[in-house]
C-alpha cells in the first residue's frame, strides 16, 4: 500500500471531534520511516517541545535549560527531530525547576492533543478493542520512545508494566507521569468511558503533590513502588473502541511492523542497566558487585568487564548513582537526612555525611538549606500567573 493511499485513508480516524492538530496526517505516516539513529536511545521530543513552549509562555530564559539537558533549539524547533531520552528527561526535570511545577509531566499530558502521538495513536485508534489497543502500544511504543519498554500482561487483572531500556530509571520523575497519564487518557478517549484503573504504581519518591494523582487515577496510586505499573479489571480489556476501523488497522499493522524490523534491537549503556538493578536494593544494603550480577544473569567478571568497556568500575557507577540520588532526596523536605541515609544504603548518617562532603564539599545540611534558599528565591523571581 502506498503511503499517499494511508494519509487519504487516515483522514476519516483523524476527525475525532479534537481541534485541528498541529501535526498533518502526513507527517505523521511518514515518521515511520526511521532515521539511522546513535546508539543512545531516543525519542521523538514531543513531551520535550511542549514543555520548551509552556517555559516560554512562561518567560523562562531557555538557552540554560536545554544546555544543561545538551539540547539546542534547532533540536527542539525541529519537529521531525529525534533527541536522546536522556536529555529529554534532564531537560523536562529542567524546566519543572524553573517553573516550580513539580507535576509538569503530569499537567503536560493532559493537555497536549493526542494525536500528536503520531502513527502510534493512529493505530490505536483503528483497533477494535481496548484488549488490542494495549498489545499495539506495548509492541510499538519503542519506536516512539527507546528508552522504555512497555509489557501487557493479562491475568486476574491487566497490568501494563514499563522498564527502561538503556536509561537510567532514578533521573527520570516527569516523562513516566507524563507517559502513564497519556496512557490513561488514551484509554479513556478511544472508550468514550471514563475508565478508573485499579493501580497506579511508580518507583519513585513524592511524598507530597499527591492529591492531583488521586483525583486523576482514582486514589489508589503508590509511589515509591518495585515496578512502573498500571493496572485495570480485567473485563476492561474486553471494551470497544469507539471509532474502531479493521481495514485501516491492518495497513497500519503493517507499516508499524515494517518500522519495527528496522528498528536496533540494542541500545544504550550497560552502565544505565547496572544504575536500575541497584536503585532497589540500596536500601536493603544488597547493592553489592554479586548481586547485582546475578540479578543481571552474568557472571561477576563479565559484569566488571562490560562497565570497565565504558571506563567505568562499579563501585564509580554506585558512588555516583546515590550522589545523584541524595541530591533529589534533599529536595524532598519530608524526607529527614537519616531517612535518607538509609535509602542510599548507608548505616550510619556519619558515612553518607562524609560520602555528601566529597560529593560536594558541604554537608547534606547545607545543601538543603541552599536548595531551599534557592526556591525561594524562584518563587520571588517567578512571573505573575494570568
Amino acid at each position: 500500500m502506498c503511503r499517499p493511499c494511508l494519509v487519504t485513508i487516515c483522514q476519516d480516524v483523524a476527525n475525532t471531534g479534537q481541534p485541528e492538530s498541529r501535526l498533518s496526517i502526513a507527517r505523521i505516516v511518514r515518521d515511520i520511516d526511521l532515521k539511522p539513529l546513535s546508539a543512545l536511545p531516543t525519542a521523538t521530543g514531543q513531551i520535550a517541545r511542549h514543555a520548551y513552549a509552556r517555559a516560554r509562555k512562561a518567560k523562562i530564559e531557555l538557552a540554560p535549560l536545554l544546555e544543561e539537558a545538551g539540547l539546542t533549539r534547532q533540536q527542539i524547533e525541529d519537529q521531525d527531530s529525534r533527541i536522546t531520552v536522556r536529555a529529554q528527561i534532564k531537560f523536562l526535570n529542567a524546566v519543572a525547576n524553573a517553573l516550580q511545577d513539580p507535576l509538569l509531566g503530569f499537567h503536560l499530558a493532559q493537555s497536549v492533543d493526542l494525536r500528536e502521538l503520531g502513527w502510534l495513536y493512529y493505530v490505536a485508534a483503528s483497533s477494535e478493542t481496548l484488549d488490542d489497543v494495549l498489545q499495539r502500544a506495548a509492541r510499538y511504543s519503542s519506536t516512539a520512545n527507546e528508552g522504555l519498554s512497555l509489557k501487557y500482561r493479562v491475568g486476574p487483572d491487566i497490568r501494563i508494566e514499563l522498564g527502561y531500556v538503556g536509561v537510567a530509571r532514578h533521573l527520570d520523575r516527569q516523562q513516566i507521569e507524563c507517559f502513564m497519564t497519556v496512557l490513561l487518557r488514551l484509554c479513556r478517549q478511544l472508550t468514550g468511558l471514563r475508565l478508573v484503573p485499579n493501580r497506579l504504581r511508580l518507583v519513585h519518591r513524592r511524598n507530597s503533590d499527591r492529591s492531583e494523582f488521586s483525583a486523576y487515577f482514582g486514589g489508589n496510586v503508590d509511589f515509591s513502588a518495585s515496578v512502573d505499573e498500571l493496572t485495570f479489571a480485567r473485563r476492561t480489556k474486553d471494551m470497544v473502541v469507539v471509532r474502531a476501523d479493521r481495514y485501516l488497522n491492518r495497513l497500519l499493522v503493517a507499516s508499524c511492523e515494517e518500522a519495527l524490523s528496522r528498528r536496533p534491537t540494542s541500545r544504550g549503556s550497560f552502565r544505565s542497566t547496572v544504575e536500575n538493578a541497584i536503585v532497589p536494593l540500596l536500601p536493603h544494603g544488597k547493592a553489592r558487585a554479586p548481586e547485582i550480577a546475578k540479578r543481571l544473569r552474568l557472571s561477576q567478571r563479565t559484569c566488571a568487564r562490560r562497565l570497565s568497556s565504558e571506563g567505568l568500575t562499579f563501585s564509580q557507577v554506585l558512588d555516583a548513582l546515590r550522589g545523584d540520588l541524595a541530591r533529589q532526596y534533599l529536595a524532598d523536605q519530608d524526607l529527614s537526612i537519616s531517612r535518607i541515609a538509609w535509602l542510599l544504603g548507608y548505616q550510619e548518617v556519619s558515612a553518607f555525611t562524609h560520602a555528601f562532603k566529597r560529593w560536594k564539599g558541604k554537608t547534606p545540611r547545607e545543601a538543603r538549606s541552599q536548595q531551599e534558599l534557592t526556591r525561594r528565591e524562584g518563587r520571588r523571581c517567578a512571573p505573575a500567573k494570568v
